[in-house]
This record gives C-alpha cells, sequence and structure tokens, in this order.
C-alpha cells in the first residue's frame, strides 16, 4: 500500500515540477496572446475610423477590421502554442485546423452560412446602417450588420435580430435606399361630381402643404369606378424618405384634402347603396329572366282548371256559410 502511494505521490510531484518548468512559458505565450489580442482590437478601429468619413466605403471597413483583428489573433495563438509546446510546429498547426475546420464546418454549417452571408451583405451593401428596411412581417431601422445577424429596431422600440443567411437570400425592401420617395392615398368623390373639379381642388389642397415635393410634381389620377363612388388616387412625393416624414405627410395631406373637398367646396363623400330587387313567385313571368325587369308590373300566373274550381268551391262554401 506504502508503495503504490508513493508511486502516485511521485507521479504528482513529477506533474507539478513540469508544470512550474512550464510555468514561465505559458506565462510569456498568455503575454504574447494577450499582445496580439490588443494589437487586432487596435487595428480593427483604425479600420473602421478611417472608412467611417466615406460613406460607401463604411461597410467595406467593418469587413477589413474584423478579417484584420481575426487574421492576427489567429497568428498570436499560432506562436503561443508554439512558445507553450516547442517541439509543435506550424506545419502541424495548419494541419491540425484544416482537419478540425471540416469537422467544426459540418457542425457550424448554419453559423458558417449566417458569416459568409453577412460578409457578402457587407462588401455588396444592398442596405447600410440607420437605413429603413423591411423583412417580412418586420420594419425598422438597422442598428448593426454584424457577421451572423443583422438587428434592427422596430419604430415601437423592440430590437429584431434577423439571421445574416435569411436577409442574403429573401426580399428585403429598402425604404432609404433614395433620396425621395412616392406616396399614395385614394379618395373618393359621389358619381354627380365633376372629376376634374375634384382633381383641380385636390392639386391644390396638395401644393399648400409644405412636405409635399414641386418636382417631382404631385399627380391626381381616376382610378375605378364603384358601386356608389369614383375613387380618385393621390401621388406625391417626399423627402428624406423615413417613416416620420410618410407619416407627417400623409397626417397634412388627408387633412389638406379632407378640408378642401368636402368643408370648402361641399363636395359628396358617398356612403355605399345597393338595390334590392324582391320578386314575386306568383308572377306569370317567373323563372324568365327576360320578362323581369324593374318597373314592369307583371301578370300573376294562371291557375290549373282543376285548382281554380277548388278555389270557386270553396269560395261557394263560405258564401252559403255566411248567409
Amino acid at each position: 500500500m506504502k508503495a503504490e502511494i508513493s508511486i502516485v505521490w511521485k507521479k504528482i510531484q513529477s506533474m507539478i515540477d513540469g508544470f512550474l518548468i512550464m510555468l514561465p512559458n505559458i506565462v510569456l505565450a498568455l503575454i504574447v496572446f494577450a499582445i496580439f489580442y490588443f494589437v487586432g482590437r487596435q487595428i480593427k478601429r483604425v479600420v473602421r475610423r478611417v472608412t467611417r468619413k466615406h460613406h460607401q466605403a463604411r461597410n467595406l471597413g467593418l469587413v477589413l477590421g474584423r478579417l484584420a483583428q481575426g487574421t492576427i489573433v489567429l497568428v498570436g495563438l499560432f506562436i503561443s502554442l508554439s512558445i507553450i509546446i516547442p517541439t509543435l510546429k506550424a506545419g502541424d498547426l495548419v494541419q491540425l485546423l484544416g482537419i478540425s475546420g471540416v469537422a467544426i464546418g459540418f457542425a457550424f454549417r448554419d453559423i458558417l452560412q449566417n458569416f459568409l452571408a453577412g460578409i457578402l451583405i457587407l462588401l455588396t451593401e444592398p442596405f447600410r446602417i440607420d437605413d429603413q428596411i423591411v423583412f417580412k412581417n418586420f420594419e425598422g431601422t438597422v442598428e448593426n450588420i454584424e457577421t451572423r445577424a443583422t438587428t434592427i429596431e422596430t419604430y415601437d422600440g423592440r430590437r429584431i435580430v434577423i439571421p445574416n443567411a435569411e436577409l442574403f437570400t429573401n426580399t428585403v425592401t429598402v425604404n432609404t435606399a433614395f433620396d425621395k420617395r412616392r406616396m399614395e392615398y385614394d379618395i373618393s368623390i359621389g358619381y354627380g361630381d365633376d372629376i376634374d373639379y375634384a382633381k383641380q381642388l385636390i392639386l391644390e389642397a396638395m401644393y399648400s402643404v409644405k412636405e409635399v415635393l414641386k418636382a417631382p410634381e404631385p399627380d391626381v389620377l381616376a382610378m375605378e369606378l364603384t358601386e356608389s363612388t369614383v375613387n380618385i388616387r393621390v401621388r406625391w412625393w417626399i423627402a428624406p424618405p423615413r417613416r416620420i416624414d410618410d407619416l407627417r405627410s400623409r397626417d397634412k395631406v388627408i387633412s389638406a384634402i379632407k378640408k378642401k373637398l368636402y368643408v370648402e367646396n361641399g363636395l359628396d363623400l358617398p356612403y355605399p347603396t345597393r338595390n334590392i330587387l324582391l320578386h314575386d313567385q306568383t308572377e306569370e313571368t317567373d323563372g324568365d329572366r327576360s320578362q323581369q325587369r324593374e318597373g314592369k308590373v307583371p301578370k300573376p300566373r294562371r291557375m290549373r282548371r282543376s285548382l281554380r274550381k277548388l278555389v270557386e268551391r270553396r269560395s261557394q262554401q263560405d258564401g252559403n256559410g255566411k248567409s
């Protein structure tokens, strides 16, 4: 028993001695890795600071900064491992990384797909930070574009995290891609109103709103004849094309048109109307749609001879009973 304890103790002592021998190398390796990590972060900040002044290269700066940081950190990891394990060669590390990279690629396929999609989004720039986008049921302002996911802030103050692979492979509407944006709204007038006069009044109302651009000019188009209304589509341009500008211009345009048409000039705001025609099934023309027309008074259907005799007999019996 004592012999076994002594063997275990010798092994523990040898492990402690080995750790103490390697401790300076471990400390040096940690210091080297920390230096490389710090240098990588500083290079990333410098690249982002340089490209931040150029709006077109801002996303490219994000990509280059992250790639530079990752490369420097990886080199620092190689050097740190070679300091701890002097027998470990760079070729062995590359081979180990190649084998482990394949295994990690299969295990984390979705993560790598989002990473590559994030790089492509940053390089191709379909949208940028501070753009307002619509993706499926989500709409908001782009907060950040990371290599894994993109975060947007909705207009009601919520944060949505969307994987980059979905953004890259699906349709995204960028509301702020251009300097101007066209808005539209449908107005209804009655059939008795003059369409040209109504269009003139609508244009006057829109030109009175300062949020409506004069170039391109707003336009008014008659679009549809419904059961009880004539629908007119109003279109105007705003700048900048952000959501708050959309709401403000829409509010003022609708208010101005309502005041101009229905309050000051008395145009009709029609309500839906329907005509319901009821047909008596005892009419002579029942079943003949060519004879059933509004305003005609159809003749009653002729009774059969047996039915007519029965009715006459009943009326005679009723007359005898009364007498």
